[in-house]
């Protein structure tokens, strides 16, 4: 269907592909893999014909419908989400469009004299939606809408009136009620709450055209995809299998390689042992000649490539006292609407708390008054003794000082500490080189958030409080931060949708439902082995 031969591609000085090639089949689903700016998302643009190859080709087979869903949704209001995301499905939605015009017309008294003319067009233009499954065509898309978590208000109010995140499930609706013969996603996971992710990822496995998407969340990844395509040093290769599969499969493959490298080497240092110790005789200039040839005809083995690992080590964090946080009798609302009544809940030292519940359930609100970024109207929240709390919010990247560089960020936050300290914080959380010299403003969401994670995490506290922490952060970051987390000693309580992070670090689960409070003891493994659900939406 889609077949990438020999291509090559430069963005600026930066060389993203050389000589590469990789097919799609169709039916297949492929997830494609890299390190940030490896040029994943110029695959795309490629493959769309939105960017040009510098040489080689890209072909597609011809009559093939395309669906590409970018991080990058553009402009969109004046009209309801359900008209939004039917406007993407193809030939139909123009149709529809005609109708709504025709209907318009025959409502209008100034064409009263046209109306015959009308009236008969809306007959074909009728005859013609139905035969294009018009009249189904709302139904399916408040069904992928829903889906998505929207309710029925937000469907039929304008789209304008949303944040991005939900602006950014319109445009992904819109791809999947179009159901190409080739969805390209780049990153279909991100703004989305599990409940929408379990769905979509259901979605993806029924769809029948191929799939190529890239995602951080590994699990996702790993249960829609039967391939990998990874994009490392202007090279594309193949693997058949998951995303588990592919990390084994590479880890071998570079065993495998060192072994062959490392053998070469002991064997030319041994060649070049002799040639030193015998090319002043002439006795055996003939053998020294002879080797000399067949070294220079020897194709060397390289060495496989550094993959730039990320290791954070927590020191210690001061121990807290057994009662890390107590809310009691603790009512909050907003305007009308009562989030919590009479809510007690307490953390104690070393329980880490995953909260769960669906879109409005209160689980960032719940966070909020834990941290005191927000106050509830009755009871009290009571944070022990000793306890030294790192909060991590939704919007603690908007918090920024635009203007400072990521090192004078750190310096700013930590005015004591050394500046060998300092820099190796930040290469740590992915900063390494000139990077510390970017000013915070120029910096993307993964980025600032790595940022964040790097002030909050430096002088330890004993009680992290995290929403949402690994949205903008890529596949080897993610596992960083779940290796380190894993080795803290602290207390947590948490929000996540991604299922490896929560079955990683949970021990407690607390979940947030309109009949009130159901706590869990054991982690989120437990929780889904007990409910037989992965999120309180989705009861089976």
């Amino acid at each position: 269907m889609i077949r990438l031969d020999g291509i090559s591609k430069q963005n600026g000085h930066q060389i993203l592909f050389i000589e590469a090639s990789a097919v799609l089949n169709r039916g297949e689903k492929v997830g494609l893999v890299g390190p940030n700016g490896a040029g994943k998302t110029t695959l795309f643009r490629l493959i769309k014909g939105e960017d040009e190859t510098d040489e080689g080709q890209v072909s597609v087979d011809r009559g093939i419908t395309i669906g590409y869903f970018s991080q990058d949704v553009g402009e969109m209001s004046g009209r309801s989400a359900v008209a939004e995301v039917m406007d993407g499905a193809g030939p139909v939605s123009a149709v529809a469009a005609e109708l709504a015009d025709l209907e318009a017309a025959m409502a209008d008294p100034d064409r009263a004299d046209e109306m015959e003319e009308i009236i008969e067009r809306y007959g074909e233009v009728q005859a013609r939606f139905e035969e294009l499954g018009g009249y189904a065509l709302e139904g399916r898309a408040r069904e992928v809408l829903a889906g998505l978590s929207f309710s029925q208000e937000m469907m039929d109010g304008d789209v304008g009136a949303l944040s991005g995140g939900w602006k950014m499930r319109v445009a992904l609706a819109r791809i999947l009620l179009m159901r190409p013969d080739v969805m390209l996603l780049d990153e279909p996971s991100n703004h989305l709450d599990l409940e929408s992710l379990i769905w979509l990822e259901q979605f993806l496995k029924g769809y029948e055209g191929a799939l190529l998407m890239t995602s951080h969340d590994r699990e996702f990844m790993d249960r829609v995809v039967t391939k990998i395509i990874e994009i490392d040093g202007g090279a594309l290769t193949s693997y058949s299998g998951g995303y588990e599969f592919y990390v084994q499969q590479r880890a071998l493959a570079d065993k495998q390689q060192q072994a062959q490298f490392e053998r070469q080497q002991a064997m030319l240092a041994k060649e070049m042992r002799f040639i030193e110790r015998f090319k002043a005789r002439a006795s055996h200039a003939a053998q020294v000649q002879s080797r000399v040839k067949t070294l220079e005809k020897i194709e060397r083995v390289e060495p496989p490539r550094r993959r730039q690992t990320v290791i954070f080590d927590f020191p210690p964090a001061p121990r807290s006292g057994e009662d890390v946080a107590t809310l009691k009798g603790v009512s909050k609302g907003y305007g009308t609407r009562a989030i919590y009544e009479d809510l007690t809940f307490q953390v104690r030292r070393r329980e880490r708390w995953c909260v769960m519940g669906v879109n409005g359930a209160g689980k960032s609100t719940l966070l909020k008054l834990v941290a005191g970024a927000t106050k509830p109207d009755e009871g009290t929240v009571q944070i022990g003794a000793s306890v030294k709390m790192g909060y991590f919010a939704q919007h603690a990247m908007d918090l920024l000082d635009g203007e400072q560089t990521v090192f004078q960020s750190l310096e700013h936050e930590f005015p004591q500490a050394g500046q060998g300290a300092l820099r190796t914080l930040a290469g740590c959380f992915g900063f390494s080189g000139d990077d510390v010299e970017k000013k915070c403003r120029v910096l993307s969401g993964g980025e600032k958030a790595r940022l964040v994670m790097a002030q909050m995490l430096f002088d330890p506290p004993n009680f992290l409080v995290l929403d949402e922490p690994t949205n903008h952060l890529d596949l080897m970051t993610k596992e960083m931060l779940i290796t380190a987390l894993s080795q803290y000693e602290g207390a947590m309580l948490f929000v996540s949708h991604d299922r490896r992070f929560l079955a990683a670090l949970s021990n407690r689960v607390l979940e947030l439902t309109p009949e009130g409070l159901h706590q869990y003891g054991g982690g989120y493994t437990e929780y889904v082995e007990r409910t037989g659900h992965e999120a309180p939406g989705l009861h089976s």
